[in-house]
C-alpha cells in the first residue's frame, strides 16, 4: 500500500511583516501624545517594540521555521516599513503646520531615509539574535 504525503502548508512571513511594521509605527504615533512625561512614553515606545521586534525574531526562527538569514531580513523589512510609515505621517503632519518648503523637501526625503537608516541596523542585529537562537535550539 502506497502513502502519500500531505505537505505541510507553508506559513507566509509577510502577514507578520507588515503587521509588525504597523504595530512599530502605531507605537511611534501614539506613545508621545501625552505631552507630560514624554521622556517615560519615549522609553515606553522603547521598550514595547523592543518586544515586538524579540517576538518578531523568535516567530520568524520558531513558527515559521525560517534560517538566521530570511528571518533577519523579513524583520528588517518590517522595521523599514514602520519607519516608512512614521515618515509618511511626519509629511503629512508638516503639511498642517507652518514650514517651509526645505523643511518639506527634507521631509520628502526621509520616506527612503527612514527606512534605510531603520532597517540596516535591525538587519544586523536581527542577524546575530537569529544565529544564536538557532545554536541553542539545535542544543536541545
Amino acid at each position: 500500500m502506497r502513502r502519500t504525503v500531505t505537505p505541510t502548508p507553508r506559513r507566509s512571513w509577510i502577514g507578520p511583516v507588515v503587521l509588525a511594521g504597523i504595530g512599530y509605527a502605531l507605537i511611534g504615533i501614539t506613545f508621545p501624545q501625552p505631552a507630560a512625561h514624554l521622556q517615560a512614553w519615549r522609553l515606553a515606545a522603547w521598550a514595547v517594540s523592543g518586544l515586538a521586534y524579540g517576538g518578531h525574531i523568535l516567530y520568524e526562527r520558531m513558527r515559521l521555521r525560517h534560517a538566521p538569514l530570511p528571518a533577519a531580513v523579513h524583520v528588517a523589512l518590517a522595521v523599514a516599513l514602520g519607519a516608512f510609515l512614521l515618515a509618511v505621517r511626519a509629511n503629512i503632519h508638516s503639511l498642517s503646520i507652518e514650514s517651509t518648503p526645505a523643511q518639506r523637501q527634507l521631509l520628502l526625503l526621509s520616506l527612503g531615509i527612514w527606512p534605510v537608516i531603520a532597517a540596516l541596523p535591525a538587519f544586523v542585529v536581527a542577524l546575530g539574535v537569529s544565529a544564536a537562537l538557532g545554536r541553542v535550539i539545535r542544543r536541545r
